[in-house]
């Protein structure tokens, strides 16, 4: 009988371990932060909070939402509202979605920022990989939005697909010391690197630093971490091996794999670092991380 017991407290005890695996990462100090995750696209409609607690078992407690447009807000708020302790919201104007009414929305992305909590404005930036006919207008966007940021006291989080030099500019004329924030998912090479970072921004380092021959894995080599943050930008740009796949929060934990082998530590130094630095930039509330 007492053999019998003892081999039930076992198989409960392993149970636990098994079910409660976010939290026992959690005590060992394996906290990771998905800084730039669009968990309320529809992509995600059929199993989002299974996603989300996949999410929560590798060790990412927490998630901080951009926003895309004037309908995304809902939805955004919406999942922010459903997990206030883990997911956080922001604020801003996608540039691939500055149409000619983008006037009225950035009006509608003010309005917010004057009557809700927000950590970010974001994300903005200039996108011209799918069409330039908006450049001009995508200009006078993120120069509103970092006007909105300085005024608010918030980061910017930076989209620059194909757009250095045109954001370069933007940022020369702006910086200054109210003036910080990310350049989300990073894939530039290490003169881009050290220039943002002169600025004191950070490096958003997602999945793309696990393709083969991106050259991200180089451009970061002799980065310090203190510069970087980590991000999935889920449901886009999978790491490998779930490369041309819906990426979600959970693959966090690979490109911290591949971060730490690059800067020859372990995964828990990468969390804790990254994590750090997403709290110094974002200041979203937390609990129990040293």
């Amino acid at each position: 009988m007492i053999i019998l017991i003892l081999l039930i407290s076992i198989a409960i005890f392993y149970k636990n371990i098994k079910t409660n695996e976010a939290e026992n990462l959690y005590f060992c100090g394996m906290i990771l932060t998905d800084t730039h995750t669009h968990l309320y696209l529809d992509a995600f409609e059929a199993d989002r909070d299974l996603m989300i607690n996949r999410a929560f078992n590798q060790g990412i407690r927490y998630m901080l939402l951009p926003n895309i447009n004037s309908q995304s807000i809902a939805p955004l708020l919406d999942l922010c509202e459903k997990y206030p302790e883990n997911i956080f919201p922001m604020m801003g104007l996608h540039p691939t979605d500055v149409k000619a009414d983008y006037q009225d929305e950035l009006e509608i992305i003010e309005t917010w920022l004057t009557k809700h909590k927000f950590y970010a404005v974001g994300e903005t930036g200039i996108d011209l990989y799918w069409d330039k006919t908006f450049l001009e207008q995508q200009k006078i966007a993120l120069k509103s939005q970092i006007a909105l940021a300085k005024r608010y006291q918030l980061p910017i989080v930076l989209h620059s697909r194909d757009s250095f030099e045109e954001i370069f500019e933007v940022i020369d004329e702006t910086i200054d010391e109210n003036l910080t924030g990310v350049f989300h998912c990073f894939s530039g090479n290490r003169e881009h690197a050290e220039k943002i970072i002169s600025w004191g921004f950070k490096l958003g380092i997602g999945g793309v630093l696990t393709f083969k021959n991106s050259g991200l894995d180089k451009a970061i080599a002799d980065i310090p971490l203190e510069h970087l943050i980590l991000e999935t930008d889920s449901p886009f740009l999978a790491p490998n091996p779930y490369r041309g796949k819906r990426n979600e929060s959970s693959y966090l934990r690979l490109v911290a794999e591949k971060l730490a082998e690059i800067k020859n530590t372990d995964i828990s130094e990468i969390a804790t670092i990254t994590t750090k630095n997403a709290i110094d930039l974002f200041h979203f509330p937390i609990k129990n991380f040293e």
